[in-house]
């Protein structure tokens, strides 16, 4: 008799067994049935990118409505060496340390790496979670417990297990994430370059200052030379009974005025040194520029069409991608109103003995998914999805604004360069008279014929007018490079790191354009 019920025992085991299989088989099956649909289902919600409309002149009007020819146009600007069509060598040695050493530029270039690395932190929602852990512990039961038959007994608990969880981007939540933090990545290497070009050109700008300075001063000291011949011969000719002493002592104040002025210049180029020194991630202490004069002639670069600026400044392209990020929190916020899913699975060991811990028998495990999702929220997030329309209209807003402020710079600069050169020549043509009439007062005053206070009046005259086009020529320089600076500086839009340089830095320009 105890045959028939051993077999049927034998015969049923694995049928339990093939059971159990199953219906594990089955989960599984379900559970990716069901992620397979609701991928295959998942949309992006949220409104997609349209760069925003601008109003754009169809020409400069400093350009073609002033009829304005540049004297020193320039061809196209080099790509980052813009400063080279100033064919200063020493401005170009100094440029180049601005990229490696000017600290400006390298925080910059930090936050940018920061973005960077905030799109793969967002990226990373794509994948699952995998956690693991292990456990052990000992437990005693108190004797005083309501199951007598767990009382007073010490246990062992061996336990290690994995976990791994999935949220499947059904609302693209996730991907308008990746999109906003891809722009803001972008709008973050447009402010390095930003940066950059902002210190190239201050660089420029104090430098030409500097040599400015240098010219003035070269002016000056060779004013002193004339000054104190003239000194020297007023002296002799108040020996010889000729002049007076209020002639000697208006040439010595002359003299001495002009020193203190030429002194004073002193100031000034120590302060630009220390700036240049700064700029090149120098000491002041440890950094000197020898005395040259300007020489430099203030190029007037080509401007385009107003158009084409959108795609030069890199200020201007920033604004844009972050129009472009506030765009994408809207599709964020918009995800919020749906539920979410997430599929869980969970498997390990555990036992209470350490000789059974890796046995068959040991084995747990969990799997299914949850579908959650806010009810009730009494308008929180109908107010976060406003708000974010209200940052998207406030980008656009500042987008606009940074290309009208865009334009105004150019303007502005080429009025100044406009202007300046017709300043320059007018003043040029003052020099020319002050020179011819201190020449013939010299004349009269060593014939007698007038006083030395109207030598003092034409030497003042000359001598100011002299310095007046020395400013002028610093003037222009800088109206030059400033010019420079709100075109762009030879930068231009495609310059910016694509979507696929920004998720693998390593990844060539070439191979990026290809994915572009």
């Amino acid at each position: 008799m105890s045959t028939p019920v051993l077999r049927r025992a034998v015969v049923q085991q694995p049928t339990r067994r093939c059971v159990r299989v199953a219906a594990r088989t089955s989960a599984l099956a379900s559970a990716f049935a069901l992620t397979l649909a609701c991928t295959l289902t998942a949309c992006t919600l949220g409104p997609d990118y349209v760069r925003p409309p601008t109003t754009t002149a169809a020409t400069y009007k400093e350009l073609e409505g002033s009829g304005w020819k540049p004297a020193q146009p320039a061809d196209a600007l080099t790509r980052g060496a813009w400063w080279h069509i100033y064919a200063d060598p020493s401005l170009d040695a100094l440029e180049q340390q601005v990229v490696a050493a000017n600290q400006n530029v390298q925080a910059a270039e930090a936050r940018f790496r920061a973005a960077r690395a905030t799109v793969a932190q967002y990226r990373s929602a794509f994948f699952p979670v995998v956690s693991a852990s292990a456990n052990f512990s000992r437990t005693r039961t108190s004797e005083n417990v309501l199951h007598k038959s767990t009382a007073g007994l010490t246990l062992n608990d061996y336990l290690v297990q994995a976990d791994a969880s999935w949220e499947p981007d059904l609302w693209g939540r996730v991907s308008r994430s990746v999109e906003g933090a891809k722009a803001e990545a972008q709008a973050s290497a447009a402010d390095a370059q930003a940066a950059l070009l902002s210190m190239q050109a201050e660089l420029a700008t104090d430098y030409f200052e500097l040599r400015g300075i240098d010219q003035e001063r070269q002016l000056l000291d060779d004013t002193l030379k004339a000054y104190q011949e003239a000194l020297d011969l007023t002296q002799h000719r108040y020996a010889g009974g000729i002049a007076t002493d209020a002639d000697v002592a208006q040439a010595q104040t002359q003299l001495k005025t002009t020193q203190a002025q030429a002194l004073d210049l002193g100031v000034q180029r120590a302060q630009l040194e220390h700036a240049i020194a700064i700029l090149i991630g120098q000491t002041p202490s440890a950094f000197s520029l020898p005395v040259a004069p300007l020489v430099a002639v203030p190029v007037v670069a080509q401007a385009g069409v107003p158009s084409a600026l959108l795609e030069r400044r890199p200020d201007i392209a920033s604004a844009e991608r972050q129009v472009a990020a506030m765009n994408a929190q809207i599709g964020v916020a918009t995800a919020a109103f749906f539920p979410n899913l997430i599929l869980s699975v969970t498997g390990g060991l555990e036992a209470t003995n350490y000789s059974q811990w890796l046995l068959a028998p040991s084995r747990l495990w969990s799997l299914g998914p949850t579908l959650a999702g806010t009810l009730l929220d009494f308008g929180a997030r109908a107010s976060v999805k406003e708000q974010a329309r209200a940052h998207y209209d406030e980008s656009v807003a500042q987008y606009r604004q940074t290309v009208l402020n865009a334009f105004g710079q150019v303007e502005d600069n080429l009025a100044a360069l406009r202007v300046l050169e017709q300043e320059a020549i007018a003043q040029d043509d003052a020099v020319a008279a002050a020179q011819r009439s201190l020449a013939v007062v010299s004349d009269r005053y060593k014939n007698g014929a007038i006083t030395y206070l109207d030598v003092v009046v034409a030497q003042t005259t000359a001598l100011t007018n002299e310095r007046n086009a020395v400013a002028i020529a610093r003037r222009r320089m800088a109206a030059s490079v400033a010019l420079v600076k709100a075109l762009g500086g030879g930068w231009d839009a495609s310059a910016l790191p694509t979507d696929e340089q920004i998720v693998h830095p390593s990844a060539p320009a070439s191979d990026a354009a290809a994915h572009g």
